[in-house]
């Protein structure tokens, strides 16, 4: 007979995993160390100085002062929730963006990127996709069972890193915030612990030193190796 209420499977010897704690996430590109006014802010406020742009989407900025910029990293840089990272790119030594881990749920094992600002000297770079496979290595590792991806609808460049990156498409939720006096509908992306392996493939592929040519050309493109391990991809960007 059908059991007439159908319950989700048992989690055997899953236990909720710990929150981010403050390690430096290092890899061949990319440095991410947690994020400190007095180290990082006026590097990064260089880096996003006369890029207006980069604010759009955000809920806070543009900066025009290195004051106004230092105030604000002082105010987010050391709490628990979200917890945020300055990225170095590791050719130029440059500090050249943010991202955090958010919404953290050890209790769900569930835990988000976001609040994710390159300068344009980081985006499109080695280190910048880097960035974001630290921290989703780290947070599958460390036994999360879910990585949340969600940015403004409008936003086709997060939506279109997103699905680079391997996440799946999990629809667009309307009127979901009011965003500097304007509606955000926000788009869902997410992998799930059991994406990580075929994704973490895909990354160490798209990673190696032998995908570039010596002028920095790819060979293999990242969404293609992604592909896979994508149960559903953005009708956006089709």
């Amino acid at each position: 007979m059908t059991d007439p209420r159908p319950l989700g499977p048992v989690l055997e010897n899953w236990s909720p995993p710990p929150a981010p704690s403050g390690e430096v996430l290092e890899g061949a590109y990319a440095r991410l160390e947690p994020l400190s006014a007095e180290k990082h802010a006026a590097l990064l406020f260089r880096a996003y100085e006369s890029h207006d742009a980069v604010w759009d989407y955000m809920p806070y900025g543009p900066f025009h002062s290195a004051a106004a910029y230092h105030r604000w990293v002082k105010s987010v840089a050391g709490q628990g929730d979200p917890f945020f990272y300055a990225i170095q790119d590791k050719a130029t030594g440059a500090w050249g963006g943010v991202a955090s881990y958010l919404r953290i749920r050890p209790d769900a094992g569930s835990i988000e990127i976001g609040h994710i600002n390159l300068s344009p000297h980081l985006q499109g770079t080695r280190a910048s996709t880097e960035a974001f496979v630290l921290m989703m290595k780290w947070a599958f590792q460390a036994g999360y069972r879910r990585f949340e991806w969600k940015c403004d609808a409008l936003n086709k460049p997060s939506r279109r890193a997103a699905q680079r990156l391997g996440l799946s498409f999990e629809g667009v939720f309307r009127q979901h915030v009011v965003v500097k006096g304007r509606n955000r509908d926000t788009a869902w992306f997410a992998a799930i612990d059991k994406d990580w392996p075929s994704l973490s493939a895909a990354y160490d592929v798209w990673l190696s030193a032998n995908n570039f040519t010596a002028d920095g050309q790819q060979s293999e493109r990242l969404g293609d190796l992604t592909q896979l391990a994508r149960t559903s991809d953005d009708p956006a960007l089709s």
